[in-house]
């Protein structure tokens, strides 16, 4: 299948579906009765930055919308809150993807790390001002790193296991254009 085909397109989607439910899933496992001093990374927001980034077809904006808003109300955070931020930052991405696919990947992934960095602060900005408690300082900067570090890796994944790679200069969108 090549990857203008529709099939191809909407097997993407629902794999990035697939993946965002398998993720929030793991995430509700209770693996750790006490309480950590670190946080994991956010591997949906690095999974959706990814895909955004290099296939952004594959995640139209009501899947992201979607997918974010579902594990706001599963994990108890603000509803909508992280939701609209990543969709930003995820628009953001997309809108700046063309530029930047000629680009190394040390560029990408400078990118990357400022839209998650701006997600972040966002949150926490605006969590302060509605005075809602916030997470540990600790506890965000961490999983703002373990985020930005682990993005290499959830690039790997995506372009050797699931076949997410940048469009090439010729290649035609959904539509027919050139990308």
């Amino acid at each position: 299948m090549n990857d203008l085909s529709p099939t191809r397109l909407w097997l993407m989607r629902a794999a990035f579906v697939g993946l965002a439910l398998l993720l929030a899933f793991f995430h509700l496992l209770p693996l750790e009765t006490t309480p950590r001093r670190w946080a994991g990374p956010d591997l949906l927001l690095a999974f959706a930055c990814a895909w955004s980034l290099r296939r952004p077809e594959y995640v139209p904006a009501i899947s992201l919308a979607a997918v974010f808003l579902l594990t706001d109300l599963l994990l108890q955070r603000p509803p909508g809150l992280l939701a609209v931020l990543a969709l930003i930052g995820c628009e953001n991405l997309k809108v700046r993807g063309r530029n930047l696919r000629d680009a190394s990947f040390a560029a990408e992934w400078l990118a990357v790390t400022m839209v998650i960095t701006l997600v972040t602060l966002g949150y926490r900005v605006i969590l302060t001002l509605v005075m809602v408690p916030l997470p540990a300082l600790p506890l965000s900067l961490s999983e703002l790193g373990m985020t930005i570090i682990s993005y290499p890796l959830v690039v790997a994944v995506s372009h050797g296991l699931m076949g997410v790679r940048k469009s090439a200069p010729g290649d035609l969108d959904p539509r027919g254009h050139r990308a």
